[in-house]
């Protein structure tokens, strides 16, 4: 073990988390949490983590970029043909993980995965940057390509060649929403005994609200 990174350690002491205090979903929940954070002016707050894991229980995880919530669940975007894709084929289950340091906070989110509607997806690719719109066309995702230049040069061979064409959606790219059936809200506490508030869904649909031990 490294000393120096083992002894690496902060204290936290912002805030509380108690049960009296969350709403009874943890949807609600987190649409407060979300917005103490926009006011916080966190960068980049909707950046998560993205776990998966294949059919197997070979995981993998990375950060994107939450795209919207509601009742129904917590939305994402990608590409359809990679690697995360594959593994939400063979095992549409998924957790998300937000860390924002600057509340001493975390949410946690297991859910079900499906994909969003034609629609949907139509709607938020046109709100896109164009170049954006243009990369969606010109990489394929988690592929092995050659080199950053045949990416670049991809890149401006497909906004030559498809012109406008490549400003729309391609059937490959879309949209996920993870409906949730577990979410942890985590908040730091001095001495490690943080507070762990866990919202777990029932057969009748309403959500059962428990204290975990940090």
């Amino acid at each position: 073990m490294r000393p120096e990174i083992a002894s690496l350690r902060r204290e936290y002491a912002h805030q509380y988390l108690l049960e009296q205090d969350v709403a009874s979903d943890p949807i609600q929940q987190f649409d407060i949490w979300w917005k103490q954070i926009i006011e916080s002016e966190v960068i980049e707050p909707n950046a998560m983590t993205l776990a998966t894991a294949s059919c197997d229980g070979m995981p993998s995880a990375r950060v994107v970029l939450l795209k919207g919530f509601n009742q129904t669940g917590f939305s994402f975007f990608t590409n359809y043909k990679s690697f995360k894709a594959m593994q939400l084929e063979e095992n549409p289950k998924a957790c998300l993980v937000f860390y924002w340091k600057e509340l001493e906070r975390q949410v946690r989110i297991i859910g079900l995965v499906s994909q969003l509607s034609d629609a949907d997806n139509d709607e938020y690719f046109l709100s896109r940057p164009e170049g954006s719109r243009v990369g969606a066309w010109a990489s394929p995702q988690s592929q092995v390509i050659e080199s950053r230049n045949w990416l670049d040069e991809n890149f401006e061979k497909v906004k030559t060649e498809l012109g406008e064409q490549a400003l729309n959606r391609p059937q490959h790219w879309g949209g996920y929403i993870v409906k949730p059936v577990i979410v942890e809200f985590w908040q730091g506490r001095p001495s490690r005994l943080h507070d762990r508030i866990q919202y777990s869904v029932m057969e009748d649909g309403n959500w059962r609200v428990e204290r975990l031990a940090p």
